[in-house]
């Protein structure tokens, strides 16, 4: 009997018919002595939809709602029909004794195995590949240690849970939305409360009132010192009066070290990547998007294997791996990482809790470099970069802490306080790893600021840290010069992708595997926008978070749900009472949409109107564009939004002219040479279809025109609409 593999992807499964010997190529599937490998193409089963329960319910009426199916169905995508059919023939072959699950170690990899499963009605044994990482030697191992696929029930319902929550959630409040205003509003159980998030710290931004402020700071000529009231205070001064006063009080005085103090600090190294960190970092040193440094993290676990499994959101290595650690420095000690790497080989390495734990290692551990062989020549330049991030971190984990003694002193004019900070480096440590990276750009762990903090306050108002001279206490000094320098209380920040992920993550918001796909999600329905790596809401998104219920406003719900999730996952919690629950929330919340009062203004109405109904065009932006769609969601009628052409032609410089829509009607221009001709009833020489109709159905059913002349008028107008 012969083991049938049923992995995520061709690639994949390509690279693991490779690995077990499997040279048979047939057309979905590929053979050999022992397994026949076939493979998804991501989801090949999804729920069914709402018309595939009742045909009524493909139009969408808010009478029909809350949909809430007592059992939800599955059903074969049509797109990958195909590719389904060729994997349930191999499930009814008589010579396969069993299957092993070999989709992406996850949630969302088992629900893709699993459903085929279901629609296929597998009864047969089947066992589960559990690996980290695509080299042969991984694939090779989880073979000879497949697991129990019983062992992986509980994260099925987990999985089950979330896409059924998802459909439950997302569909009715919705369609709720989107019917009863008659525009197209999509909410759910994890982007409406990110997107509330924005919106918060955007009313944060509009309320907020910048008041001017005032620093004073004593020039001891090697050094300078910031007056503060005491030692709590910050330096700020909120009179210029004031300000002026106390430099009037130091001038030319003398201070005395009243204070002085030398402590030895240290910072340890970084821990490893999870993907949420690794996304955060990749946002703030590279500028990539979420979504971007998944899929190219993708590509160099996937196409490359040089890394782990990604969607992971451990920061912790497992004691198992120890052994490999070594063989994966041996690997990355290639280009600018020879001479950084080979150093660690050759001594032994100091593991300690900040690298291995198991307790805090979930299904998968922290992304590490893999043992494969790197070719940084092969890599794409956002490859490079991103493995760059990879690489250096890990050889990071190995280096000692950086240390530097930090001296603080409170000089004393009078009664005038003035506090300096100095730095003097001993060890580098950790940092000496970021002085070549290819990146460019220093390495700042403690860098997770989400802007929730106190909104007068911004990095400007702290000292930099100084070299200071040798001091001593009571040592007296002259004050050569005092300056004032005036600043301004700033807004809250708005939020880059790092920051936003920082706060997803806090609040429990999706997870790692997720939070990209739900910020592409807020972009992509024009609920949010970014601009120069800011994220804010749109006036389309500013409404929504208006007329979406309350409570699915808020991050705690949700964040619960991600919880229940995780424990049922782990065998402790209950899938049936928590669908229960979300039913019920459903319900709850579509009824709330019904009754609510308020009134949704489309932002971005323009002034052109539809052919079809005459009613205002929306400007829309997406993937290839803008565009100009109905506001009448039920017309459906949709063009770019760039200028069209006309056939006619400037007079002036021969280029073809614009098609433009006037109060007397359309017209062609040329902007350059400010040429308009009227249009009349016809666009590009074509009259419009409808107008067309009308006039055929006008002049054939008018009794007072000859057969004749209506026959030639049809002729006529229908050959213009060819």
């Amino acid at each position: 009997m012969k083991s049938l593999v049923l992995a995520e992807k061709p690639s994949v499964a390509k690279e693991i018919a490779r690995v077990l010997g499997c040279g048979q190529k047939h057309k979905g599937y590929m053979e050999g002595p022992k397994y026949v490998v076939t493979w998804a193409l991501g989801h090949l089963v999804t729920l069914a939809e709402p018309e595939d329960y009742d045909p009524k319910y493909k139009t969408w009426n808010l009478e029909d709602l809350p949909l809430l199916p007592h059992k939800m169905n599955l059903k074969i995508m049509k797109e990958t029909s195909q590719q389904y059919r060729a994997v349930a023939q191999l499930c009814k072959r008589q010579d396969i004794g069993e299957l092993i699950i070999a989709t992406d170690a996850g949630r969302e990899g088992e629900l893709v195995a699993r459903w085929i499963m279901e629609l296929v009605h597998w009864r047969k044994p089947f066992k589960r590949l559990w690996i980290s990482s695509q080299t042969d030697k991984a694939i090779k191992d989880g073979f000879n240690q497949l697991k129990p696929g019983k062992d992986y029930n509980h994260l099925y319902a987990s999985a089950v849970c979330r896409a059924e929550a998802d459909w439950l959630i997302g569909l009715n409040v919705t369609r709720a939305l989107t019917t009863k205003y008659n525009a197209q509003l999509a909410a759910g159980r994890v982007q409406t409360p990110t997107l509330a998030m924005l919106m918060e710290r955007e009313q944060e931004i509009q309320s907020f009132q910048s008041q001017p402020y005032w620093n004073v700071f004593a020039d001891f000529g090697d050094f300078s010192a910031i007056w503060r009231e005491q030692d709590a205070h910050d330096g700020r001064i909120w009179s210029r009066e004031e300000a002026d006063a106390i430099s009037a009080r130091i001038k030319r005085g003398q201070a005395k070290v009243s204070r002085l103090r030398t402590v030895e600090k240290s910072e340890p190294h970084p821990q490893a990547y999870d993907l949420t960190e690794l996304q955060r970092d990749a946002n703030k040193k590279l500028g990539f998007s979420a979504k971007q440094t998944s899929n190219v993290l993708q590509k160099l676990y996937e196409q490359h294997k040089l890394v782990t499994y990604p969607r992971t959101d451990s920061r912790y290595l497992s004691s198992d791996m120890v052994p490999t650690l070594k063989g994966r420095l041996e690997s990355i000690a290639v280009g600018p990482y020879a001479q950084l790497a080979r150093r660690l080989v050759r001594m032994q390495l100091p593991v300690t809790k900040r690298i291995v734990d198991d307790s805090k290692v979930t299904d998968h551990h922290a992304i590490i470099p893999t043992e494969q062989f790197v070719n940084i020549a092969a890599l794409s330049n956002d490859e490079r970069r991103l493995y760059d991030l990879i690489v250096r971190r890990f050889i990071a984990l190995f280096y000692g802490p950086y240390r530097y003694d930090e001296t603080s002193v409170v000089l004393t004019v009078d009664k005038d306080q003035f506090y300096a900070k100095g730095k003097i480096e001993k060890e580098k440590g950790w940092k000496e790893i970021y002085q070549t990276s290819v990146n460019a750009s220093s390495q700042d762990d403690d860098d997770d600021d989400d802007g929730a903090g106190d909104a007068g306050e911004s990095k400007a108002d702290r000292q930099p840290s100084q070299l200071l001279p040798p001091l001593s206490n009571a040592q007296t000094l002259t004050v050569k010069q005092e300056k004032i320098r005036e600043l301004r209380t700033l807004p809250p920040p708005r939020y880059t992708e790092a920051t936003l992920l920082t706060r997803m993550e806090k609040h429990s918001l999706g997870t790692p595997a997720t939070r990209a796909d739900i910020i592409e999600k807020l972009l992509g329905t024009d609920t949010i926008t970014r601009t120069q790596n800011k994220l804010m809401p749109t006036g389309k998104g500013k409404q929504l978070i208006e007329l979406v219920v309350k409570e699915l406003r808020s991050p705690d719900l949700t964040a619960k749900w991600e919880q229940d999730l995780e424990r049922i996952a782990k065998g402790k919690g209950d899938p049936a009472a928590f669908m229960k629950n979300v039913r019920q929330q459903a319900a709850k919340w579509v009824s709330e949409v019904i009754a609510e009062t308020k009134e949704y203004k489309p932002h971005n109405l323009t002034h052109s109107r539809c052919p079809e109904c005459e009613k205002p065009l929306l400007e829309i932006n997406g993937k290839r564009g803008k565009s100009l769609v109905c506001s009448d969601r039920e017309c459906g009628y949709r063009r770019a939004a760039e200028p069209m052409l006309s056939n006619k032609r400037c007079p002036n410089c021969h280029k073809k002219m614009e098609i433009k829509d006037g109060k007397a009607g359309k017209f062609a221009q040329c902007k350059p040479c400010n040429v308009i001709e009227m249009l009349g009833d016809k666009q590009n020489g074509k009259v419009n279809r409808k107008q067309n109709q009308k006039l055929i159905e006008q002049y054939s059913d008018n009794t007072s025109l000859s057969n004749s002349l209506a026959d030639k008028l049809k002729a006529a107008l229908e050959k213009q609409s060819d």
